[in-house]
């Protein structure tokens, strides 16, 4: 039976191809997982729920690398737990991307002329759906490639009739609780899309600008009169006031009187504010309500005219000047020259660098614009998403993390959800003849010859749904009551603001609703138990990835490339708790090379007849097997304590560690030894190598999936890795003892190979040699393997000792002595030793010369004359072992 089981392991040796080429596999392999009905979440089965929510992918997008480290960590996760018998449900799914769908849309119909008016608001959307489904498969083709173990039977859709559903119940229940109010405020607007936008769609960047000093009032200088500087003078057409601070004694004269402004004719007031800074400029700044976030709130603190100069495209509108039509841009220029003629331009500064917000979606400078707007109400809210962190229901990881978190939901400001957009979620408002208001939820239908409102909700408002939503709320359904609320959201932290805030406002909202608390003791349900916050994907050289940069990283290129498993490793490996990742090509070859090694090492172990089976007793094993049985289960602890603490990196640096460092590179060499001893030693090693590589294919396999599953298919004949239970504790103490004899071992082979080396030994040749004190040093057992390992042989007749060496172990001095006549060329060892003696000599010559001018050891930091003295060291050091060792060769 033994015989067979090895035998068994070298048919499936065979079977196995040459090396690993994942591009032949993975493909074909994913497709056989996803049959299989792997990732499937039964809601009838006994196991304990284990859930994660995708953060869903806008439908417009592809996979970036930040996608693809979130997938990676999800599915290590999901394929873990799976691995310890939890019943797993990670679910897919895509954000219908409200702005960024349309936008393309829009462009697609401009190609021939159209505009979406020329369709008409319901013919368009049909455009929008029929692009959504010839467009929107990119993404799960991007998620397959890279391997996520998805539930693809419940994959969502945020504008699904099910998530509208739950978008209209949780809308009526925040407007019937007076959470949801309309109001005139400043808003993110963009002239080109003509739409409020959100702040996570604003990214400000550094652009040149003037900034132009103006005056109001007259224009003779002992006449009232206050200068003011902007960087947008086309917003003066809006000004209502001037602002000084309330003790800026230049202007104390001033304040409660009124002075001209030169364009509108208009008496407009100077007012006291604590929010201008006195030693800014003049110390007085011109107050636009409409158009600044901060005169906005300083218009509403005097009570000022807030009249709005811009239309939805930008262009000047409403002031009764030569200016009404122009756009913004134009207007820019022609205030100021009009301003110029009329002497009123105290001073210019061309160019002013400052800080401008763009659209994310169009590119162009976001107007603040006082626009009529939905809004939702979030001081309640936030305080209660802020609670749930605070009682323990929610964690944060890192929890370094948690102050960002209270920073934020303890001074959220309300949230406008409304959007002059046609694709989306509609505002479930109606407005009747006589200027009712309704709200209208999912079962109620609304009066007749009533109209709706024409605008759609922040794509965001759809999404902050998503953990609960996607489960069938506000239904009763198997899901939630299985897997909500879900184990863990995985996401960077730069969202934490904007999407995490979102969902744990609405989760803990309905947090008593009683479809989320049957079965639960009726406890108040929170989305998720765990909040793990990983950082930014940077360069190799530690930069932010852009396209300006023309840094970033395709993964479905690195996928192509390494491989997926490559590319997942070189994530997971990077990843802590809140810290940002360096990757690049050297990071990818680098995991390239150890899946490769993996593969190749297992194929070996497979050929020498490793199998799967009962470890025999511990007394029948050597040190050797002791030794990496008891470093795997050690591996093993520290790699589940790493997951469960987020800490992928971590783990993933144990797991390469031991099996490259300490399995391929030492149990494997000592088991060659093993498997050359006759009897049931060779049977025994075989036992010991298919166990542990069985245990580490399965750590290893989270991780990376495909290569794991083709070797673990290989090495234990079954079904799939996916479905294999992780490894537990052994319960068997460490055998300190044999741990130390394997260290001892390890050392005096290591010692010998140096001195090999520096004796000019080829790494191949074999040196007869002898060892005095084995016995002595406990590794009498070790003698076959370090001869082996050290390329030694026994010595003959005819054995000269000409070198030797002393390697103190832990019980005893081992003493080598070897007979290298005839192993070293020694003209070939002499030319290398001249060449480096050249080179140390050179050194040392050049440090000594610095040393000795005076003139450079009075300017050089004392840190650098350090430097310089520890390398003149280091070269004269090797002068002397070098000459030496000349020397030495010379009487030979």
């Amino acid at each position: 039976m033994t015989s067979a089981a090895s035998d068994n392991s070298r048919n499936r040796a065979d079977a196995l191809p040459k090396s690993w080429n994942p591009g032949e596999v993975e493909a074909e392999m994913y497709e056989r997982w996803v049959a299989a009905g792997y990732f499937t979440a039964d809601v009838t089965s006994d196991k304990p729920g284990y859930s994660i929510v995708l953060p869903p992918p806008n439908v417009t997008g592809s996979l970036h690398m930040g996608h693809a480290l979130d997938h990676t960590l999800m599915d290590t996760l999901s394929r873990r737990k799976r691995m310890q018998g939890y019943e797993v449900l990670w679910l897919p799914g895509m954000d219908h991307a409200g702005i960024a769908t349309q936008t393309i849309v829009e462009k697609q119909l401009g190609v021939d002329g159209k505009t979406k008016e020329d369709f008409g608001r319901e013919l368009f959307i049909d455009k929008v759906w029929d692009w959504k489904r010839e467009s929107g498969g990119a993404i799960q083709w991007q998620m397959r490639a890279l391997g996520d173990g998805v539930d693809w039977s419940r994959d969502r859709f945020t504008m699904d009739e099910g998530l509208s559903r739950a978008v209209q119940t949780i809308f009526k229940r925040l407007f019937d609780a007076g959470l949801i109010y309309r109001a005139e405020r400043l808003v993110n607007w963009s002239p080109e899309l003509r739409t409020a936008i959100s702040d996570i769609e604003v990214k400000h960047e550094e652009v040149p600008g003037e900034l132009i000093s103006l005056r109001y009032g007259s224009l003779d200088d002992n006449e009232p009169h206050v200068i003011v500087a902007t960087t947008r003078v086309e917003t003066m057409l809006g000004d209502t006031a001037v602002a000084v601070h309330p003790d800026d004694p230049r202007y104390q004269s001033l304040i409660g009187t009124t002075l001209y402004h030169p364009i509108t004719g208009r008496q407009i007031p100077i007012v006291a504010d604590d929010y201008v800074d006195p030693e800014f400029g003049s110390g007085a700044v011109k107050i636009t309500p409409a158009h600044d976030p901060n005169d906005f709130e300083m218009g509403l603190r005097h009570n000022l005219p807030m009249p709005t100069i811009m239309d939805e495209r930008g262009r000047i509108t409403g002031t009764g000047t030569e200016f009404d039509g122009m756009d913004r841009f134009e207007a820019r220029v022609k205030v100021r020259e009009r301003l110029a003629v009329e002497g009123r331009i105290a001073a210019e500064k061309r160019p002013y660098l400052h800080s401008v917000g763009h659209s994310e979606r169009s590119g162009e400078p976001i107007e603040p614009r006082l626009s009529m707007q939905w809004w939702v109400k979030v001081e309640a809210l936030a305080k209660a998403a802020g609670d749930a962190v605070r009682n323990g229901d929610t964690v944060i990881h890192p929890a370094a993390q948690e102050p960002r978190w209270f920073d934020w939901v303890d001074n959220m400001h309300d949230w406008t959800i409304s959007r002059q957009l046609w694709w989306g979620h509609r505002i479930p408002i109606w407005y009747g003849p006589d200027g009712e208001v309704v709200c209208v939820g999912p079962d109620e239908t609304a009066p007749e010859g009533w109209v709706q409102d024409p605008d759609v909700l922040d794509t965001w408002f759809s999404s902050g749904l998503w953990p609960f939503s996607t489960m069938g709320w506000p239904d009763s359904t198997t899901e939630l009551q299985k897997f909500y609320p879900t184990s863990v959201l995985v996401t960077g932290y730069d969202i934490l603001f904007f999407w995490v805030a979102r969902m744990m406002m609405f989760g803990t909202f309905v947090s008593d609703d009683p479809v989320l608390t049957a079965g639960k003791d009726g406890a108040k349900q929170v989305p998720f138990k765990d909040v793990f916050l990983h950082g930014l994907i940077r360069d190799q050289f530690g930069k932010k990835m852009s396209k300006s940069r023309g840094n970033g990283i395709d993964p479905l290129d690195w996928i192509t490339s390494y491989g997926a498993d490559a590319l997942r490793f070189t994530l997971a490996r990077g990843a802590q708790p809140g810290g940002d990742l360096s990757v690049g090509e050297p990071h990818a070859l680098a995991s390239r090379s150890f899946v490769t090694k993996l593969f190749n090492a297992t194929k070996f172990a497979l050929m020498n007849g490793a199998h799967t089976g009962e470890l025999p007793a511990r007394a029948e094993l050597t040190d050797a097997d002791r030794w990496i049985v008891d470093r795997l289960e050690e591996v093993r602890a520290e790699v589940d304590s790493a997951f469960d603490a987020y800490e992928f990196g971590k783990a993933c640096e144990a797991l390469y560690h031991f099996a490259w460092d300490e399995l391929c590179d030492w149990y494997l060499e000592l088991a060659k030894v093993q498997f050359g001893a006759a009897g049931s030693r060779a049977e025994s090693t075989a036992v010991v190598l298919g166990n542990v590589l069985d245990a580490v294919l399965r750590l290893l396999h989270p991780v990376i999936p495909f290569v794991t599953e083709s070797l673990w298919q290989a090495l234990t004949g079954g079904e799939s890795v996916v479905i294999a239970a992780w490894p537990q504790a052994s319960g068997v103490p460490t055998d300190v003892a044999a741990a130390q004899r394997i260290s001892d071992a390890q050392r005096l082979i290591t010692e010998i190979r140096r001195f090999r080396s520096d004796q000019g030994l080829a790494d191949k040749q074999k040196v007869a040699a002898t060892l005095i004190g084995l016995d002595a040093a406990g590794l009498a057992e070790q003698q076959a393997s370090v001869t082996n390992l050290a390329r030694l042989t026994e010595p003959g007749d005819d054995f000269a000792a000409t070198a030797s060496l002393e390697i103190r172990l832990s019980a005893a001095t081992v003493t080598v002595e070897l007979d290298t006549s005839g192993a070293v060329d020694l003209e070939a060892e002499r030319r290398r030793l001249e060449k480096d003696l050249g080179a140390a000599e050179k050194e040392l010559a050049a440090t000594t010369a610095k040393l000795g001018n005076e003139a450079f050891l009075a300017k050089a930091p004392e840190p650098v004359v350090d430097k310089i003295k520890g390398r003149r060291d280091v070269a004269a050091s090797e002068v002397t072992r070098i000459s030496a060792r000349l020397a030495e060769l010379s009487g030979k």
